[in-house]
């Protein structure tokens, strides 16, 4: 068996489709019109044709249960922030934080209600954190990154 792709209902196609591709720069692979997988890995589906497909009332799909989210990497996260605050239809789960393993994230919701969480890849919170000074055994400590992985990027 072979995994393939998650997959989440929207209420607009459209609309969504416009999201994660202006928001997120994500590219559609295949359109089936009431289904786009996209290049990242995972797929979009329209509430009205899943609730069919799945014989189930359209109104028991539930919006914003914050059960999930969908998870991106990106190495300049300074600018895709900055690219955001033009942005006001964009609603926020929170701002910039960093976790207790000291990677930037931020978390917003798509139109669907979908937790979206955007965060630099470890490898730019481990330069990121030796640049602050720390040393290869405290940014292992912090990170929980091997201090081999740590030491490629003095």
């Amino acid at each position: 068996m072979k995994f393939i792709c998650p997959l989440i209902v929207v209420n607009n196609m459209e609309l969504s489709r416009n999201f994660y591709e202006k928001v997120l720069n994500q590219k559609a692979q295949y359109d089936f019109g009431e289904n786009i997988s996209f290049e990242g890995g995972f797929a979009i589906h329209l509430k009205s044709h899943f609730s069919d497909l799945i014989n189930i009332n359209k109104n028991d799909i539930v919006q914003k249960s914050n059960n999930c989210e969908l998870y991106f990497e990106e190495d300049d996260l300074d600018s895709f922030l900055q690219k955001l605050k033009d942005m006001d239809f964009v609603e926020y789960v929170h701002g910039l934080k960093e976790q207790p393993w000291g990677q930037r994230v931020i978390r917003l919701y798509d139109p669907d209600m979908h937790i979206v969480e955007v965060g630099e890849p470890m490898e730019s919170a481990v330069k990121r954190l030796l640049s602050e000074g720390l040393s290869v055994e405290e940014t292992a400590k912090r990170t929980l990154m091997p201090e081999e992985f740590i030491r490629q990027f003095l």
